[in-house]
């Protein structure tokens, strides 16, 4: 299997690139039932770190998941999102067999761990040489929120 290296002149400031940092730090989620929703992200251990009535009739919650700098968060009320469910947000672990033992220990349904091969697509098991980004395996919340469980062992030159 041939493997392409990352450029990591990528992820080198370029002329014309910002200049001023900026860090992604919360995303919306759109969910039907705030309680439902909260009661699920506590059951996979994520920390909760509000649930409060930013205004009359609207609720806000919370959660960053263990490690993690950027949270989600879910509202009801004129506040809440409208759109969704999102697809796809990817949660990064160091151990994708763990992870995936501990969401099915939290009664959360995981899908099998499957991995990509470059120029091929996805392929069913985990990666032979257990490739930095190559393994995966997804999970969905009650609202269909679909996250991805991603191992990362080895960082992409920049990234930190």
């Amino acid at each position: 299997m041939s493997t392409t290296q990352p450029d990591p002149t990528v992820l080198t400031p370029q002329p014309g690139n910002a200049t001023i940092a900026m860090r992604f730090e919360v995303t919306t989620l759109p969910v039907a039932d705030v309680d439902r929703s909260r009661a699920f992200y506590e059951s996979l251990g994520w920390r909760l770190d509000i649930d409060f009535m930013p205004a009359p009739g609207s609720r806000a919650v919370q959660f960053t998941p263990l490690g993690s700098q950027a949270s989600i968060q879910f509202a009801q009320g004129p506040i809440a999102p409208k759109n969704g469910p999102l697809q796809n947000l990817i949660v990064v672990v160091d151990d994708i067999v763990a992870a995936r033992d501990d969401l099915i220990a939290r009664g959360v349904e995981v899908g099998e761990i499957f991995h990509t091969e470059p120029g091929k697509g996805p392929a069913p098991g985990l990666d032979p040489e257990r490739t930095s980004y190559a393994n995966r395996a997804t999970f969905a919340d009650p609202d269909g929120n679909t996250w991805v469980l991603q191992e990362v062992t080895e960082r992409i030159p920049g990234r930190v």
